[in-house]
């Protein structure tokens, strides 16, 4: 085994993993404890010191792998992620700049790429964008259509509400969400147009219980097609493992038979 190799084993171990995990951890504690003005005037070196040191440790990390692995070290999506997550940590504060140094606290995602059971929700998730893509669509063309509807039926009585496409659409979609849509907008719209339940109701139905949950079901769907995906896989690779074994077994059987025979 050569030197890379038995970094990039060491670099997998459960120890070194868990101990990444807890320096994301802290390091997004100390961020946090970087927007308190009374901490900073108590503690604010220990607390910069801190972050630098969280910092100097995922430079450290991401120097090993790169040791490790080379090239291939950017074969892997997740690898890409976390170093441009500290690469945008390293960027000096003045110039114009200083606004990446908010984004520091995206260290904190680092987590995802390092905790496979939440890598496996991303993963599912991005899996599902294409099919989420259709329902978008489609509930777009939906709040468009009922936007227009709402635009030519309630603009003149409610001009703050629908009285333009763009505010008639931000309405509908307070109503989608189903936050404070009666009282608020639907019961003084009916105290004019008494009908109008007639158009609302059915937008509900349609946007918040069934293209929602559609979007939902999705990403659901798409989370278990990569868990059972992961489980096939781990358990080819312990299968090749294990078939590797047992030609061992058998080559080493053949050479003690051979010998014996001698």
């Amino acid at each position: 085994m050569t030197r890379r190799e038995a970094v990039d084993l060491w670099l997998e171990t459960p120890k070194v993993r868990n101990g990444i995990i807890a320096v994301i951890l802290l390091n997004a504690i100390v961020l946090g404890m970087e927007t308190s003005n009374s901490l900073m005037a108590v503690a604010g070196p220990l607390i910069v010191g801190l972050d630098r040191l969280c910092l100097s440790i995922f430079v450290m990390e991401i120097a090993l792998k790169l040791y490790a692995r080379r090239s291939a070290y950017f074969r892997s999506g997740w690898n890409v992620f976390d170093f441009a997550i500290v690469g945008i940590a390293l960027v000096p504060a003045g110039q114009g700049l200083s606004v990446l140094r908010a984004l520091r606290i995206l260290r904190l995602l680092r987590v995802v790429s390092v905790a496979p059971a939440l890598r496996r929700v991303v993963e599912g998730f991005i899996t599902a964008l294409p099919g989420m893509g259709s329902v978008f669509l489609l509930m777009g063309l939906i709040f468009y259509i009922a936007s227009v509807m709402a635009t030519k039926l309630f603009g003149a009585a409610f001009p703050d509400w629908f009285g333009t496409l763009g505010v008639s659409a931000y309405s509908l979609f307070q109503i989608m969400t189903l936050e404070s849509w009666s009282m608020g907008i639907v019961r003084p719209v009916m105290e004019v147009y008494p009908e109008a339940w007639l158009f609302f109701v059915p937008f509900i139905m349609v946007t918040t219980f069934a293209v929602v949950n559609l979007l939902v079901g999705l990403i659901v769907n798409s989370m278990q097609v990569a868990h059972s995906a992961e489980e096939v896989a781990m358990t080819e690779s312990y299968r090749d493992e294990v078939l590797d074994r047992l030609r061992k077994i058998e080559t080493h059987l053949q050479k003690g038979d051979q010998n014996s025979s001698q």
